[in-house]
């Protein structure tokens, strides 16, 4: 039960990770005519609706079955399999817009140096992702389930949510001036009655990798229990959600 993408399951079940996003796009703001990375596009919905605005936009993302789906869905589009610690292009663009990725990527350093490096001078940076806090209440209840099924426990996530101040302080010493930043709790509604299950096993996989079928089945059973006072209301299940949402820009200053 490793973190592998499952773009039906993406979009089936969690199809709020764009759907929310519509606001970020707003903020983008993009015109006619500009140049536009969406870095880690998914499965491109995001992606299709800047292109929408006239935008010329390529779509990134690390995982080849995202970009599978994404090229089929939106064939008059680009796409490309990249990483997000090193990708290039050929010219420098307008905008790099990203939504729900930076907090996959723990090499944060190398990852703005790159955005920086793909954005002309001016340029900006419009980004959502995992703040300070985020899924808390999700992690505490994997630790605990882990433990007392007497599995090994640790520290160590895939994750990375930093504070504004943190991701603020990185992006200005490689050059970004930092315009707007907000960090904001976003109770996030999952689908159906398996809702927190689904989650787990769509983006939580790495938590349970070390177990055996019947131990995941076992420990997410745990962990969900654990969580269900906290995260279940109404007959709906939900994500603790904390985004952090910036716009940053390219500085020209030396």
């Amino acid at each position: 039960m490793q973190q592998i993408w499952k773009p039906d399951l993406y979009q089936d079940k969690h199809n709020f990770v764009w759907r929310n996003a519509q606001g970020l796009v707003e903020l983008l703001a993009p015109q006619p005519g500009e140049t536009v990375v969406d870095w880690g596009c998914g499965t491109g919905h995001l992606t299709h609706a800047i292109a929408a605005s006239g935008a010329n936009v390529l779509g990134i993302d690390a995982d080849p079955t995202m970009i599978n789906t994404a090229q089929q869905q939106f064939p008059h589009l680009r796409f490309r399999v990249d990483d997000a610690c090193t990708f290039r292009l050929e010219a420098p663009v307008d905008a790099v817009f990203s939504n729900a990725t930076l907090h996959w990527v723990p090499e944060a350093d190398r990852a703005i140096a790159c955005i920086r490096a793909a954005l002309k001078p001016g340029g900006r940076f419009v980004a959502e992702f995992g703040g300070h806090g985020n899924v808390a209440t999700i992690l505490r209840a994997i630790h605990t389930a882990r433990q007392q099924l007497g599995f090994r426990t640790s520290d160590a996530t895939p994750w990375f949510f930093p504070t504004i101040g943190e991701y603020a302080t990185r992006l200005e010493r490689y050059g970004f001036e930092v315009q707007f930043a907000t960090l904001r709790d976003r109770p996030t509604p999952l689908e159906g009655d398996n809702g927190l299950e689904n989650w787990l096993r769509m983006f939580a996989g790495r938590f349970f990798a070390d177990l055996t079928k019947a131990q995941q089945a076992e420990c997410v059973a745990a962990a969900i229990a654990i969580a269900r006072p906290v995260l279940h209301h109404n007959d709906q299940w939900f994500a603790d959600y904390r985004r952090i949402r910036l716009v940053a820009i390219n500085s020209p200053r030396p």
